[in-house]
C-alpha cells in the first residue's frame, strides 16, 4: 500500500510541475495553491461518493475522503465560481471552426461579407448556423478580431487569418484553452490508469540525441498531419451533430501536442 501512495506521489508531482511553473510564472503563492486543492479535493470526492450511489455526502464523509477537518469541509462546502470561460461553448470558437471548416472546402470562402446578402454565403451566416442564432453575429465577429482570428479586408468584408482557434492574444482565453485541454488529456490518462471503461486513447512517441533541425523537421511535419486529420475530424463531428440535433449526451475532445527542449546532462 505504502508503495502504491509514493508512485501515485511521483506520477501526480511530474504532471504537477509544469503546472507550479505557470503558478510561479503568473504570480500564484503558496497560499494560493493550497486553497485551490482543498476546493478540488472536496469538489472530487463528492463526485466520487456521487458515483456510488450518495446523492449528498455529508461532512463527516467528504472529510475522511479528503484528509481536511470537518471545520475546513464546513466552509467549503459551497463550490467557488469559475472565473475563466468554458472553450466548447463559446460562439465564437464554433464559428471559426466552421468558417475554417468550409474555406478549406473551397478556398474562396477565406474571405467572407460581412452581412447576409441572400446571394453569396456570409459571415453572418456562419455565424448564425454554428451559434444557432444565440449570438448576434456582430458580436462574435468582433470576439474573433479581438483575438486575432479574422481581420477586415475593406469596409464590407472580413478574411480568416488563423489556422486554428488558439486565441493567443488574449491571456483569459488562453488560460481557458490551457485549462480544457490539460484537464482533458489527463482526464484520459487518469481514467485508464484506474481501470474506467471504455479505455481512451492516450498515446505518446519520445526520442532524444536529437539535433535542432531535426527537431524543427517532425515539428512541421505533425503540424501538416494534424491539420489534414483536424479537418476530417471537423467534417465527421459536424456531420454527428446534425444527426443528433445537438441533443446527444456525450461531449469529445481530441488534441495533439509536441514538446521539446535541451536534454538534462547526467548528474544535474
Amino acid at each position: 500500500m505504502q508503495d502504491r501512495l509514493t508512485w501515485a506521489q511521483s506520477a501526480c508531482a511530474r504532471v504537477m510541475r509544469p503546472l507550479v511553473r505557470l503558478a510561479l510564472g503568473m504570480g500564484l503563492k503558496h497560499p494560493h495553491l493550497e486553497s485551490m486543492l482543498r476546493d478540488l479535493l472536496l469538489d472530487e470526492a463528492t463526485r466520487l461518493w456521487r458515483r456510488q450511489g450518495v446523492s449528498a455526502p455529508n461532512i463527516s464523509q467528504l472529510a475522511v475522503t479528503t484528509g481536511l477537518n470537518r471545520k475546513d469541509v464546513t466552509a467549503r462546502v459551497r463550490r467557488p465560481a469559475d472565473p475563466l470561460p468554458h472553450t466548447e461553448l463559446s460562439a465564437a470558437a464554433k464559428t471559426f471552426t466552421r468558417w475554417l471548416q468550409l474555406a478549406t472546402q473551397n478556398p474562396a470562402l477565406q474571405t467572407l461579407p460581412v452581412a447576409a446578402n441572400g446571394e453569396d454565403l456570409s459571415f453572418e451566416d456562419v455565424a448564425r448556423e454554428a451559434s444557432r442564432g444565440d449570438v448576434h453575429h456582430r458580436a462574435v465577429l468582433d470576439e474573433l478580431m479581438r483575438l486575432g482570428m479574422c481581420s477586415r479586408t475593406g469596409a464590407n468584408h472580413v478574411e480568416l487569418t488563423a489556422e486554428g482557434f488558439v486565441p493567443t492574444a488574449d491571456l483569459q482565453s488562453t488560460l481557458a484553452f490551457l485549462g480544457d485541454n490539460l484537464r482533458d488529456h489527463a482526464a484520459a490518462a487518469v481514467s485508464n490508469t484506474l481501470g474506467e471503461a471504455p479505455l481512451m486513447l492516450e498515446r505518446a512517441v519520445f526520442a532524444e540525441g536529437l539535433s535542432e533541425s531535426d527537431v524543427d523537421s517532425v515539428h512541421q511535419s505533425v503540424r501538416q498531419n494534424w491539420s489534414q486529420l483536424h479537418r476530417d475530424l471537423v467534417g465527421q463531428l459536424t456531420e454527428a451533430i446534425a444527426r443528433t440535433g445537438g441533443q446527444g449526451s456525450r461531449r469529445l475532445r481530441i488534441g495533439i501536442y509536441l514538446f521539446h527542449e535541451e536534454r538534462e546532462e547526467a548528474g544535474e
